[in-house]
């Protein structure tokens, strides 16, 4: 008999976790071996564990999805890292990639495709679900418009957010008021054209002003 496919699933979402379980372990020789809700707990377990596929999302509490797949890579080399995510975002499809993920699919990817796209990664292949490659297909943001221009300040505090740090810690760290923080988060936003952080880190990293 051959040796189980085993799995790790990570998502902070439980009810994804369950979905997902559920699914893989109705399939013939695939095994769960462990859910986490956090990239942190997930490394702790595979550096003693190894697995044959990680499931895994991009927006983790506690790191960065994208980092996380280069991460898990340097643990097992031969672990097929498949993201499977809510953000269709072409820069961070690409970055995913980059960092080692054996392929990327979106969240309403149908339980048959994504079964095919595991057996498929397996085999070596790159895998793409038909709406990413769409994504993939069209030209970035940052090739049809120049980056806005930043101050040096600016940079510094839209790196401190890429890098989770909150309005008093970048205040702290700049010995600036809060008050000023804000100040340069809502130019930030303004010049990016987006309304929330998410938005302005997902666009600065588009732009190459920050590394994810």
């Amino acid at each position: 008999m051959c040796e189980p496919v085993t799995f790790v699933i990570i998502d902070d979402h439980p009810v994804v976790l369950q979905g997902l379980q559920y699914m893989i372990q109705g399939q013939e020789n695939m095994e769960v071996l462990a859910c986490f809700t956090t990239g942190g707990e997930a490394l702790a377990y595979l550096q003693h564990q190894e697995v044959s596929v990680v499931l895994q999302d991009i927006g983790l509490p506690d790191t960065s999805g994208i980092e996380l797949c280069c991460e898990i890579k340097k643990l097992q080399p031969d672990v097929k890292v498949l993201v499977l995510s809510n953000y269709n975002e072409r820069s961070i499809i690409f970055e995913s990639l980059k960092n080692g993920a054996s392929g990327y699919l979106l969240k309403n990817t149908a339980p048959d495709i994504l079964i095919q796209s595991i057996k498929s990664a397996l085999e070596g292949k790159l895998v793409l679900s038909e709406e990413v490659q769409a994504i993939m297909a069209q030209p970035a943001p940052a090739d049809l418009s120049a980056p806005p221009r930043l101050t040096r300040r600016e940079k510094e505090i839209l790196q401190h957010i890429a890098d989770g740090c909150t309005t008093a810690e970048i205040a702290e760290k700049l010995f600036i008021s809060p008050l000023t923080v804000e100040s340069h988060r809502r130019n930030l936003m303004q010049k990016f054209s987006v309304s929330n952080a998410p938005g302005l880190i997902r666009m600065a990293i588009s732009h190459k002003f920050v590394v994810a």
